[in-house]
């Protein structure tokens, strides 16, 4: 049964050098340690290597002399510390109970012998400070010790349910490496494949990403749709810009999936051109005129656009040599070519423009390796935008923080727009300076702001600094890195509590997959809050590395 339970725990954890705290299998010699208590460790460091490809047998053998070797040596006396320079370092050795998890074996009988119930017995830490599985070397029955503040019975009994699967699995096919035995009763196979992946839901599939922009027009073409420093723009005026460089786009030959490159300076023109090349059945590919000279020659020769979009900043970012191989749209000419194009939207079916085609092609950082870029779909940006629980309340007032060269831009300007709200363009130099940002925040009333955690963390820093006041603020999405609830932040969300955090979370290649909306009072927030479940219309799988479920709360990698 310990054999079962230390597989158990790797393939949960997905470590397989396991370190636990252990107590003797004789209770003569716990009786004697207690009698010696101040001068004899009554919990002993374990450490044990559990090969996941050995059968069951082969472990068994690991674990019993590993237990043998501890058996053997008993306990320590508490001042080999002190005498041992090695040992001072060693922080699990420092206190009474260092080890979350702990294995104690007994003599004594823990229920009827074969019997797999479980026994809950709150505040007893035993040898583990989190949980503690006893098990009887005569009869094989155990019971579990655990932390009640920090894990509820019914976590217990799922571990159980798994536990006698397992044994099942062993006794089923006793050969079979132990990584690859299932762990999953039927019922918790079903929920986590099946009853969490229920996402279906309506969704227009059919449209274009644009084309949630161009419904608000036709509901609202007076509103103010963006704004960058005094320079604004309605619905009807920006989609009349964007209609007419599109028209100039198929002109000159885009067509559907084709990327058009768009390297701008913050600015409206940036967002028109968005738009247009969108329209004109294109996907954009962002480059960003702060990045190196080489780095955007680097995506121009991977992508092959045939045509750019630029301004003054984006050609001196990407030098004559890049601007060589491709056909330039200047944007801040003063005689536009296509100032005398239709204002009207083009017809995506002429164009033979369906949601399957690009809207993007975004080229990752290149963090691990050569940057690649990314391909999204229409259909997949207007399934997410119109997923989000936020999304629809109402028209907000929503900060363009993002470079288009990050995914999360699609995001600001769509959902924006999609609702009727007011896109706000920040200027780089506020975007990098987080004090004016914060000040700029206020003097426009931004109400939703779209910030990666080590920004928000820095926003709420600085916020904390300042201690400025944003009445106006009503929802941040995060994404991106994990999502930590710092002191900080719990202060800032504290200090807004008109404001909702939202963690969202999704690689650049998949975009959003999952989502979670936090509680309003941030003293309820975990340290390390949930993705949250999976969007509408998305499956999401947790496997090992064979690609089977792994059970609820265990380790495994995302599909």
């Amino acid at each position: 049964m310990a054999t079962a339970w230390l597989i158990y725990l790797a393939r949960i954890t997905g470590e397989t050098e396991l370190q636990l705290g252990w107590t003797p299998a004789s209770d003569e010699s716990q009786a004697g340690c207690k009698a010696v208590e101040v001068l004899i460790a009554s919990v002993v460091p374990m450490e044990i290597a559990i090969d996941l490809a050995h059968d069951f047998e082969e472990v068994r053998k690991v674990v019993a002399a590993e237990f043998a070797r501890l058996t053997e040596h008993g306990s320590f006396a508490r001042d080999l510390i002190a005498r041992s320079p090695t040992l001072r370092g060693v922080e699990a050795l420092r206190s009474h109970h260092p080890w979350p998890i702990g294995i104690t074996i007994t003599t004594g009988s823990c229920s009827v012998a074969g019997d797999l119930k479980t026994s809950h017995r709150a505040g007893l830490a035993l040898c583990g400070d989190l949980l503690t599985f006893e098990v009887c070397a005569l009869d094989g029955s155990f019971r579990w010790h655990f932390d009640a503040s920090r894990l509820a019975p019914k976590q217990i009994d799922r571990m159980a349910q798994n536990l006698q699967t397992l044994l099942h699995g062993v006794m089923a096919d006793a050969g079979q490496p132990v990584g690859r035995i299932d762990i999953l009763p039927a019922d918790e196979r079903t929920y986590l494949l099946e009853q969490l992946n229920r996402t279906a839901a309506p969704y227009p599939s059919e449209r274009c990403i644009h084309e949630l922009f161009e419904a608000q027009v036709r509901q609202a073409p007076e509103a103010e749709a963006v704004v960058c420093e005094d320079e604004r723009l309605s619905y009807g005026e920006l989609n009349a810009r964007a209609n007419r460089l599109a028209h100039h786009l198929i002109a000159l030959g885009v067509r559907p999936d084709q990327p058009v490159a768009i390297c701008l300076e913050r600015s409206l023109a940036m967002v028109v051109g968005v738009l247009a090349i969108l329209k004109a059945g294109g996907a954009y590919l962002p480059l960003d005129p702060a990045y190196p000279s080489a780095r955007l020659r680097q995506i121009v020769d991977d992508a092959e656009p045939q045509l750019l979009l630029a301004d003054a900043g984006g050609r001196a970012a990407l030098g004559a040599e890049a601007l060589a191989d491709v056909s330039v749209v200047d944007l801040d000419t003063a005689s536009a070519a296509w100032a005398e194009r239709s204002p009207s939207d083009p017809e995506p079916r002429t164009l033979g423009l369906t949601s399957r085609h690009l809207a993007y092609v975004i080229y990752t950082s290149g963090s691990t390796g050569t940057p690649k870029g990314v391909e999204m779909s229409h259909g997949s940006l207007v399934n997410s935008l119109s997923s989000s629980p936020g999304v629809g309340a109402r028209k907000r007032r929503t900060l363009q923080f993002a470079t288009l060269n990050f995914d999360v831009s699609s995001q600001e300007l769509f959902i924006c727009w999609k609702d009727g709200g007011l896109l706000v363009l920040v200027r780089e130099e506020t975007r990098r300076d987080f004090s004016d940002l914060l000040e700029f925040v206020k003097g426009k009333a931004i109400e939703r702001l779209f910030l990666p955690f080590v920004a928000l963390n820095h926003f709420a820093e600085v916020w904390g600094a300042q201690q400025v006041l944003l009445p106006s603020l009503s929802e941040i999405y995060t994404a991106g890195e994990q999502l930590q609830a710092t002191p900080l932040l719990r202060a800032f969300f504290e200090a807004h509590p008109k404001a909702r955090l939202i963690n969202q979370y999704g690689s650049t290649e998949v975009n959003i997959i999952a989502e979670h909306r936090l509680a309003a009072d941030p003293s309820c927030w975990p340290q390390l809050p949930p993705i949250g479940r999976p969007i509408a219309n998305t499956r999401v799988y947790l496997l090992d590395s064979h690609g089977a479920p792994v059970p609820f709360g265990a380790v495994g990698e995302l599909y």
